[in-house]
């Protein structure tokens, strides 16, 4: 049937229930605040790397814009952890009436 021991304790592990337990609140909004800070990295990611540039003569010269897209801060990562967590919430439903 199994050769070693150890054969029967992962074929028990494997059929056994696995236990996961609930998050605190703190671990909850540690996890949301995360994911805000990734999803702003991203963005900016995005954006960086479609940053506009653009070239005009005025007069006699030729005049270069270049425009960066901002770094996110903690105010904009804090208001993206915050519609995270509002969904999550569910505090912002919309009723079917609304389109």
């Amino acid at each position: 049937m199994f050769k070693t021991p150890q054969d029967f304790a992962d074929f028990m592990k494997s059929v056994a229930p696995q236990v996961k337990t609930n998050k605190n609140g703190y671990e909850i909004r540690t996890k949301i605040l995360e994911m805000a800070k990734d999803q702003c990295a991203l963005e900016y990611g995005f954006k960086y790397q479609g940053w506009e540039m653009e070239q005009r003569k005025e007069g006699n010269e030729i005049v270069t814009k270049v425009e960066m897209p901002e770094i996110p801060g903690v105010d904009q990562i804090l208001e993206t952890a915050n519609k995270f967590y509002d969904f999550v919430e569910n505090t912002n439903k919309k009723s079917n009436t609304e389109a």
